[in-house]
């Protein structure tokens, strides 16, 4: 009885492991090519201050802190088209990611955010 109760945690353990789909993750390097070489879908999720402080070309924006952030994004975003989610350092942008995945998107988070882009150019 045991060994059955063992293995079912197990398996529970392991399937909602796979539901968990990972996010995709690029660099800024990787960023700055995809920006060059095609016109990508590049939603900035930081604040309107943050954004007055500087902000990546070709940009849209919608406040990941607003209540209706999904509703905002929706409204600027195309479900068949990748999106690419930049915010200050990163930790905005996966949350903002898994959001917008659960909306049915194909997501890409920018790994290191704006400070990473502004360091780098």
């Amino acid at each position: 009885m045991k060994k059955f109760i063992f293995l079912f945690l197990v398996g529970i353990l392991f399937s909602s492991c796979e539901a968990q789909e990972e996010i995709k993750t690029i660099s800024t390097q990787e960023l700055k090519t995809l920006l060059v070489e095609k016109n990508i879908q590049l939603m900035d999720v930081r604040s309107p201050e943050e954004i007055k402080e500087g902000f990546i070309q070709t940009s849209m924006f919608a406040n990941y802190f607003d209540a209706d952030f999904a509703e905002k994004a929706a409204e600027q975003l195309d479900k068949t088209k990748p999106v690419y989610v930049v915010c200050r350092s990163g930790n905005r942008s996966k949350k903002a990611s898994k959001i917008l995945k659960e909306k049915g998107y194909q997501v890409i988070n920018v790994l290191g955010g704006y400070n990473q882009w502004k360091k780098e150019n």
